[in-house]
């Protein structure tokens, strides 16, 4: 069992990764269906809160039947972040969690995000500031350290601690990564392993199998790991891990019908919280992802994409359904644009 001030989680739990354009209430709506034990928002712009921007703000978006779920914020002024912690708090989430993790250069330059991976010091006095303006949990999520020559995550772990953050996850690469090569899991296994770490410790990076998840779940004693970029046209990975951990079987992959179920949710998840007009254009960008694998699906995918009515878009997934019906495309897992957002993974 992990627990994160009073909020009790399962065992091992599997976490949904904060990730820009991605993680809206739609996609976690979907991702909680599947098995996601915790849910973080898009990451929010301290400064922009405080700014009262409109983006901002509707990122505070939260629903009860996502619980538990927390609202991720990042910035590299400690009274913004102050301020910003007791706007959060308004809005009652189950945790507020800090960004020091996100490596993309328009927050790096910033001072935020990854940023602060080079003042360990200003980090310290951020998260500080943010426990001591909220009682909420405090979370924060991080790198291994800004390149391979300031690999200080072990340092870092003990001293967020001490502030008060109540929950630590590690991205197993350094911001110098970005998002390429292997994440690097040995330096988590290491703060897990640290007599002095009370705090649950959950692992990220690389995980994109049932397989992988218990092989890294046994080889380094993490509490629990956080899905990004796998859970892109993919949420059913969650159930998928869960159901490996319990049985060492893996579920058959998803159904097309299964799949065309989960985009009508999602697409209508959107509808209902951006509006119809909205919230069909902003769903164009998630077909792609879903429908990956399967041959010729160009067609389909063109016409998803141009067509303006709920009705319309059900009349192609309708048809899709009987195009495939039987077919199993290979797992492909989603790319994530380096330099426009964030992912978590």
């Amino acid at each position: 069992m992990a627990q994160i001030g009073k909020i009790v989680l399962p065992d091992f739990p599997l976490l949904l990764a904060p990730m820009e354009d991605v993680s809206d209430p739609p996609f976690r709506a979907v991702c909680k269906d599947n098995g996601a034990d915790l849910m973080y928002t898009e990451f929010i712009s301290s400064e922009g809160l405080i700014r009262d921007a409109m983006k901002s703000r509707q990122k505070l978006d939260i629903f009860e039947e996502e619980r538990p779920v927390g609202i991720q914020i990042f910035g590299g002024d400690e009274e913004a972040m102050s301020i910003s912690a007791r706007i959060v708090e308004t809005v009652n989430p189950d945790l507020l969690d800090i960004n020091f993790g996100c490596p993309v250069k328009k927050v790096v330059t910033k001072g935020a995000g990854a940023g602060v991976l080079k003042d360990i010091d200003l980090m310290v006095r951020l998260t500080e500031a943010v426990v001591k303006s909220t009682s909420l949990p405090v979370t924060v999520k991080t790198r291994l350290g800004w390149d391979n020559d300031s690999l200080n995550i072990l340092e870092v772990a003990e001293r967020l601690q001490d502030v008060g953050v109540k929950a630590l996850s590690i991205h197993g690469r350094t911001r110098a990564q970005m998002y390429k090569g292997h994440a690097d899991w040995t330096l988590i296994a290491k703060v897990k392993e640290n007599p002095r770490i009370q705090i649950p410790i959950f692992g990220n990076g690389d995980i994109d199998t049932p397989q992988k998840a218990v092989e890294y779940k046994n080889r380094y004693g993490v509490d629990g790991i956080m899905i990004g970029r796998a859970a892109i046209g993919h949420p059913w990975i969650f159930r998928e891990i869960k159901h490996y951990i319990k049985t060492g079987e893996l579920l058959a992959p998803p159904t097309i019908q299964e799949r065309i179920t989960v985009i009508k949710k999602h697409l209508t998840q959107s509808m209902k919280w951006k509006g119809n007009k909205l919230g069909i254009l902003e769903m164009r960008r998630h077909y792609a992802n879903y429908l990956r694998g399967f041959p010729s699906v160009k067609d389909f995918r063109n016409q998803l994409v141009n067509l303006a009515t709920y009705e319309e878009i059900e009349a192609v997934l309708d048809s899709m359904e009987v195009r495939y019906d039987g077919y199993v495309p290979d797992r492909i897992v989603a790319s994530y644009p380096e330099g426009d957002a964030c992912a978590a993974q």
